[in-house]
């Protein structure tokens, strides 16, 4: 079964209104990667460090920039950790994001 599938990487700034109040800007970048479940062993070690790992995304790893959350099937994900793999790819190890941050504001497309 193929799991390819596009995500967005998220880049949250914070900038000033004309009024002078914080407002956070939230761009999204589409790149192009595959899904898959985190193995046994990740899913242990994560919560053993306070994390929740949900999902296993590889991609090609220059499309990175260092964002910390990704947007998959409508879904808000943090970036907990990365490895490097072989032939220049990355994998993301993604939680779901919690808290008052599920839904973006102010998006803008680069």
């Amino acid at each position: 079964m193929d799991r390819s599938v596009t995500f967005d990487l998220l880049t949250e700034t914070m900038t000033q209104d004309s009024i002078g109040q914080f407002v956070r800007t939230t761009q999204k970048r589409t790149v192009f990667g595959q899904v898959s479940s985190v193995t046994a062993s990740e899913f242990f070690a994560g919560g053993q460090n306070g994390f929740k790992p949900d999902l296993r995304v590889t991609m090609f790893g220059p499309d990175y920039q260092d964002e910390e959350n990704i947007e998959l099937e409508g879904k808000i994900y943090s970036i907990y950790r990365t490895y490097r793999g072989k032939n220049d790819t990355l994998e993301l190890y993604l939680e779901k994001r919690r808290g008052d941050h599920e839904q973006s504001s102010n998006t803008g497309d680069t």
